[in-house]
């Protein structure tokens, strides 16, 4: 009878610790799971670098840039059509370019290494291409590029994003959010 009472008394504290390692386990693949997808929706690009495993494969494993004209060439895979894809449909497209070749079944993962640059021009004191990075707003593009000149229209702003054939315009005190590839240019105020 104290077996009973023993065991019982040792069972409901394990079962207690189960359930909290059961639910701090869901807690961390939820915040994993919800941080890598937010590259799940970004579309690839050239001058992107992406890096590619694929397991068991070392010789494939590593990083490439996604050429000017959109593709990207991986050994015994050939060249392989990145622009436009998110980084699980590019999984799968190297996935099925190797399972062509002699990699059986492969096992892909592909990762951004670095985002295309940004570019910004016009009424800032160092114009040109600056490497992206998350959360970058216009004005701290503008900062990047050394500020302002003295002729800056600090008004408003013209952004054209990539992909995009026009600019358009927005109030520079706005929070405008800059992704890769898009061009910012900063006008010239008139007296």
């Amino acid at each position: 009878m104290q077996q009973r009472s023993f065991s019982a008394g040792l069972t409901l504290p394990f079962l207690f610790v189960l359930a909290i390692a059961g639910f701090s386990a869901g807690q961390a693949s939820a915040q994993t799971s919800s941080s890598s997808s937010s590259a799940d929706g970004y579309v690839l690009g050239p001058n992107d670098r992406i890096r590619l495993k694929v397991y068991g494969e070392p010789d494939i494993t590593g990083e490439y840039e996604i050429s000017n004209s959109g593709q990207v060439s991986i050994p015994l895979a050939g060249h392989i059509k990145a622009a436009g894809a998110t980084t699980r449909q590019l999984e799968k497209s190297i996935a099925s370019a190797l399972a062509k070749g002699i990699v059986r079944d492969p096992r892909v993962n592909v990762e951004i290494a670095q985002y295309r640059p940004y570019y910004i021009l016009g009424e800032v004191k160092k114009s040109g291409e600056y490497p992206y990075r998350n959360g970058l707003t216009v004005m701290d593009a503008v900062a990047s590029a050394g500020g302002f000149t003295y002729r800056a229209n600090e008004n408003k702003v013209f952004l054209r994003r990539a992909g995009a054939g026009a600019e358009e315009t927005y109030p520079l005190d706005a929070p405008v959010p800059v992704y890769p590839g898009d061009n910012i240019r900063i006008p010239e105020r008139y007296f």
